[in-house]
């Protein structure tokens, strides 16, 4: 049971990434490899701030501020300065690690014995590992109620209409470079923030700690997806919350088998990708199709 808790709390406060990066991947329609970087970011700015006596709180929300300016430089880089968006998330994410090493001052910062957002009289009373199911359920049903909110404002559509049709958009007077540049801020300071949770709830960051981010948000959102099938937008940002507890069930589900925990990158990869080809597995081996044959040939 304990294990079944864990796995759910552990996919709310994830699936925090999976909302950022669907903002890039789905509305914009482009990966940003920047996340890779924000994410040790933020982890490294909460950490750094809380050992340095900050209310956690407050690290938190600036461990998003420092992952939506890191957003800012991969927007300028992409929209002003030209570069292809791949390149110009691979250059930010490259500059994070030695930004990461100046915060922390070395490669790796214990929060033992320091006060986080998981430490309080309440989240203590609550039995074993449901500090991070109460504290990831809070945060979700906030960001998740913000995004969509934000996404039903002018500002929003217009945002939307950048990602649907570039041509559109600018014909309708809408600065699409702008929208491109706030889109990697909030999603960048997203995935800033999830670092920052993440991070106060394992009780340290390390410079590493950002190693196949990507995959794992990009689990999040593809899982929901596929699981939950034909979904407004709307429904698509909650399905990412589900996808991320969903592909945590099926982590436990693989090391129950045996693999090891070094593993986890890999057979993450490859759950992906197999949930990437489910349409072209259909679409192949016409599933519907074999399956009327077979009930016909039995009747």
């Amino acid at each position: 049971m304990s294990l079944i808790v864990s796995a759910i709390g552990q996919g709310l406060l994830w699936a925090v990434l999976g909302v950022g990066l669907f903002l890039t991947f789905r509305i914009l329609d482009f990966a940003d490899m920047t996340v890779e970087g924000t994410f040790p970011l933020g982890a490294a700015t909460a950490v750094a701030a809380i050992s340095n006596g900050m209310n956690p709180l407050l690290a938190t929300l600036l461990a998003f501020a420092i992952g939506a300016i890191a957003g800012l430089i991969t927007g300028l880089l992409y929209t002003k300065g030209h570069i292809p968006i791949l390149l110009a998330g691979i250059l930010v994410m490259t500059a994070c690690y030695s930004v990461n090493l100046r915060i922390m001052g070395r490669a790796n910062v214990s929060l033992l014995g320091k006060s986080t957002l998981f430490k309080n009289h309440f989240l203590a009373s609550l039995p074993q590992y449901f500090d991070s199911v109460f504290l990831g359920t809070l945060v979700m049903v906030v960001i998740t109620g913000l995004v969509i909110y934000f996404l039903q404002t002018q500002l929003g559509q217009g945002f939307i209409a950048t990602g649907d049709n570039q041509t559109m958009a600018r014909s309708l007077g809408i600065n699409t470079d702008n929208m491109k540049i706030m889109g990697l801020m909030v999603s960048n300071g997203l995935i800033a923030f999830g670092g920052a949770l993440v991070a106060q709830n394992n009780g340290y960051a390390d410079v590493n700690m950002g190693i196949g981010i990507i995959v794992i948000a990009l689990a999040s959102i593809i899982i929901g997806e596929v699981a939950f099938g034909d979904l407004t937008l709307n429904q698509r940002l909650v399905a990412v919350s589900l996808g991320s507890i969903l592909y945590r069930f099926v982590l436990l589900i693989v090391l129950k088998l045996g693999f090891s925990a070094n593993d986890l990158n890999l057979l993450s990869s490859i759950i992906l990708a197999l949930c990437m080809m489910l349409p072209v597995f259909k679409k192949t081996f016409n599933f519907k199709h074999i399956l009327k044959r077979g009930l016909d040939t039995n009747d």
